[in-house]
């Protein structure tokens, strides 16, 4: 029956509904599920929407010969929305899931969606615990048509870009939401397990040792790592008072003395790193080397993850600035989508034409001629655009060379005043989070005081060879004279397997 209303007058009965209607509070407005998807252009289903991590606790159990993985994951989150429901992206065998201590339905769907339904609707704001309880063998996994746990003789490891996470613990998977972590992992006697940050405390019994992590600054989940093997470990101290740890399999072959000759350096150039870049952002430091036939190298974060073949041709300290620099350019200040990977991978690659110049091998400003000079305007490599170089060409050489010399036309339009300010004043700005290219150009014009948005167009945005006004503009090239091959190139150029992620 519709109510009755005549002259403005409401009848008693709607004007009674009417005030019921007033009084229901929002929280109690429907409740719908959180997208499957972030949002991020390049990979639409990467990470999830309606909800924010704030830590990870992981208590794990791994047995190399099987690569069997045994976990539960506790996860403090906040609602960002009323949720019906929410995504993790994860892979292994699920058998239970519990919200704010309630056991919670579940399902998967997709690639490597766990969707999952709480007993009690979540309302926005609120503090979510979720617990899962999982089992399964990692290398067994594949996810868009390949796996990010690499099996090794004696264990296993996860560490790949853009993703990695899933194959090892359930989680928002994408940089825009970062969290702390705990890694508690529990293997045979004899075995060592690496993840981030520092270490906390072993523990044996029974035949198992427990080793146990913590990162405490936010981290990206695909900077998250953990390699399970026999490793040699090694202590030492910065001179900055960073602790660092560094492990090499014991099986590294031929490759072991240049693998130490190179990591066992850390200290030192992440020393040298603070100089450009600012304080150290974090209270552990190191780099790892597993036994795997994977080629390229990886930030993760505190740790780098550094494979064998990176020293195949004798020590590479130059690899192992690029993954530091990244501690900066990367982890501390991480990209908003996957498109503003430039400002890691380009920052990262400048870093070692700095190292190169700190070397005497060639300045900056020889390896941006000869990078300029060496591609013909013909060349695909001009193709590639380094401020949005498409999903297909994220870890394109393009990225991180013509990146690179992007860096350095900025330097020269803005001066080293200006420049070296701004290469200290990003990573402080945006300590812990996020941010995009865009963010980065405003930050620049607001330190230069310069209008810059023509430069980042053409040497940042353009699918073509900069041309000669312009590389005359960004003293680029001696303004088309050529230019020789320096010293450090084919150093720099031995680590372009770094990128082959």
């Amino acid at each position: 029956m519709e109510p009755c209303v005549h002259r403005g007058i409401i009848a008693p009965g709607a004007l009674a509904a009417s005030v019921l209607l007033l009084a229901i509070p929002a929280s109690a407005a429907p409740h719908s599920p959180g997208a499957p998807g972030i949002g991020d252009p390049y990979y639409p289903a990467y990470g999830n929407g309606g909800y924010d991590v704030s830590h990870y606790d992981l208590r794990l159990k791994y047995q190399p010969a099987t690569d069997e993985l045994e976990g539960t994951a506790t996860l403090v989150a906040r609602a960002t929305q009323d949720l019906s429901s929410f995504n993790l992206d994860f892979l292994l065998d699920v058998g239970e899931v519990r919200v704010n201590g309630a056991k919670a339905s579940f399902r998967t769907s997709g690639e490597q969606e766990l969707e999952i339904t709480p007993k009690t609707p979540l309302d926005r704001g609120s503090p979510v615990t979720v617990v899962v309880r999982y089992r399964g063998v990692p290398s067994s996994e594949q996810a868009h048509g390949f796996t990010s746990w690499h099996r090794t003789p004696d264990g296993g490891v996860a560490a790949n870009e853009p993703e990695a996470a899933a194959w090892w613990f359930p989680s928002n998977d994408h940089p825009l939401d970062k969290a702390t972590y705990d890694v508690s992992v529990l293997v045979p006697n004899g075995t060592q397990a690496i993840s981030n940050g520092r270490l906390q405390s072993t523990s044996s019994r029974l035949g198992w040792t427990r080793w146990n992590w913590r990162s405490d600054k936010p981290q990206a989940t695909y900077l998250a790592t953990l390699a399970v093997g026999k490793f040699d470990i090694t202590t030492g101290t910065t001179e900055g008072g960073i602790p660092v740890l560094n492990a090499y399999s014991k099986d590294l072959g031929a490759h072991a003395g240049a693998a130490r000759a190179s990591i066992e350096r850390t200290g030192e150039i992440a020393d040298w790193l603070a100089g450009y870049f600012g304080p150290y952002p974090y209270n552990a430091l190191g780099g790892y080397v597993p036994n795997t036939g994977t080629g390229y190298a990886l930030e993760t974060q505190t740790r780098p993850f550094y494979s064998p073949r990176q020293f195949a041709g004798g020590s590479n300290v130059s690899v192992v600035v690029h993954e530091l620099a990244h501690q900066w350019y990367g982890d501390e200040v991480s990209l908003k989508r996957w498109q503003d990977i430039w400002i890691n991978e380009g920052f990262a690659r400048y870093a070692q034409w700095l190292w190169s110049e700190h070397e005497g091998e060639g300045t900056a400003q020889e390896l941006a001629d000869h990078v300029y000079a060496s591609h013909p305007a013909d060349d695909p490599f001009w193709t590639v655009k380094p401020g949005d170089p498409g999903p297909e060409n994220q870890f394109d050489i393009a990225v991180y060379d013509r990146g690179a010399l992007a860096v350095q036309a900025l330097r020269n339009r803005i001066g080293d005043k200006a420049f070296f300010t701004i290469l200290k004043g990003w990573p402080a700005k945006y300590a812990h989070g996020n941010a995009s290219v865009a963010d980065f150009r405003r930050y620049a014009e607001e330190v230069s005081g310069e209008p810059l948005a023509a430069l980042f167009d053409t040497w940042l945005f353009q699918p073509s060879k900069p041309g000669a006004p312009a590389a005359r503009a960004a003293k680029v090239a001696k303004a088309g004279k050529g230019a020789p091959q320096p010293r450090s190139w084919k150093r720099i150029a031995s680590t372009n397997g770094v990128h082959g992620h």
